[in-house]
């Protein structure tokens, strides 16, 4: 059995799956160096895979990133507390309310300060829809990038839905800036959760649809199921989590096991990979958990909106923030690509004297070539779009 040199973590299935393909293929043995991004479609951005190839077999992997960094943490230091959101929001442009609620509980957590249950509540629900609407992107992109070019209809005219409600709320379609430390922006327009119920009970026969469409289709699961399969071990050890931890079996969501925003008082169960068509923690197992996050978002929405109480959004919001107590603080939320932190350092001025991100699609990044070595190049484009990045999170 093989191990690499760097983890001393055993791969010994990938690695025999390389050589007895290069046996049967007839390989020469030399060595090509594909450049697979910045431009190209199935990166998910402007992400690098440098591959090394014999034949079909990929057989090294360097990701390259930085292509779009936009210096967010250095910016941070020249702006006001509450101008800091917005370019959070341009961090996961895909799920920009769970972007911006990290940063609101760490500033909030610094000035010692605790938002009402109407406030929580409707973080709760905003989070939760825009959860929905990360992941319709990326299971619709997936279906693309395996070769199924309807699902990518399907779903964005579902994800649709959610961005005009979202827009409705917030004046945008994607960059909200609805959650500030201290509360909200506004409260929610009338009739507005309403619709947000109807449209809980237009998406609930939908994902079944979707399972019969793509996720149990034949060509799928062979596309994707036993391919990058990603142990416990690797995955903590190279950090990662949310759903592609999850998808190991590993059972841990920051939501009910470090609650925030009251999500301990919602009902939902964190959704694993069973390895139901292959392997625990192999490309099948992270689209399926996406797909059944899915149902239990909407499931947490409901409930939100039927205990949703009356308060003042915008109570503990202050009239300015030049008095921010000398100190520092982390915090950490689950948003639809892994935990994502914020750590903070106030020097009491207006401005952040240092604000630090953390993201969990970089650790997703890094993951890749562990994952990926010894697979066809057909594989890496699967995985790549299984690890479900944004390079706006990755480089900030």
């Amino acid at each position: 059995m093989k191990e690499t040199k760097e983890l001393n973590i055993p791969l010994g299935p990938v690695l025999e799956k390389w050589e007895t393909l290069v046996e049967s293929s007839g390989a020469s043995g030399e060595r090509m160096v594909l450049q697979m991004g910045p431009q190209h479609p199935a990166t998910h951005g402007v992400l690098r895979l440098e591959l090394e190839t014999d034949g079909e077999i990929v057989t090294k992997i360097v990701p390259y990133i930085g292509y779009l960094h936009r210096c967010f943490e250095k910016v941070a230091e020249n702006i006001t507390w509450n101008q800091v959101v917005p370019y959070t929001d341009r961090m996961d442009y895909l799920a920009s309310m769970n972007m911006s609620l990290g940063y609101a509980l760490t500033v909030e957590k610094l000035m010692g300060i605790e938002v009402n249950e109407r406030v929580q509540a409707l973080r709760v629900i905003t989070c939760e829809i825009n959860r929905i609407a990360s992941h319709c992107v990326f299971l619709a992109t997936y279906g693309l990038d395996i070769g199924a070019w309807t699902p990518l209809l399907y779903l964005f005219q579902e994800r649709e839905h959610i961005i005009d409600l979202l827009e409705e709320l917030s004046g945008s379609r994607l960059l909200f800036n609805y959650i500030r430390p201290g509360g909200l922006a506004h409260d929610v327009p009338d009739g507005w959760l309403k619709k947000v119920r109807e449209f809980c009970d237009f998406m609930d026969p939908k994902i079944p649809e979707l399972n019969e469409l793509l996720s149990y289709n034949k060509i799928f699961i062979e596309r994707t199921a036993n391919v990058g399969v990603m142990t416990p071990e690797v995955a903590l050890t190279y950090g990662i989590t949310g759903p592609n931890l999850r998808a190991c079996g590993v059972d841990y969501d920051l939501r009910r096991d470090i609650p925030y925003s009251g999500y301990e008082k919602y009902d939902f169960e964190p959704q694993l990979g069973k390895g139901e068509q292959g392997q625990a923690g192999d490309s099948w197992d992270r689209y399926i958990v996406r797909v059944r996050e899915m149902q239990e978002s909407l499931k947490i929405i409901r409930q939100a909106i039927d205990s949703l109480p009356d308060g003042d959004i915008s109570e503990k919001i202050p009239k300015n923030f030049n008095k921010m107590p000398v100190g520092d603080a982390y915090m950490t939320t689950e948003a639809p690509r892994g935990e994502v932190g914020f750590y903070i350092v106030s020097d009491g001025t207006k401005t952040p004297y240092r604000v630090k991100a953390r993201s969990g699609a970089y650790c997703s990044v890094s993951v890749i070539p562990a994952i990926g070595t010894g697979l066809l190049i057909a594989d890496v484009v699967a995985i790549v779009a299984s690890v479900d990045i944004v390079l706006g999170e990755v480089d900030r």
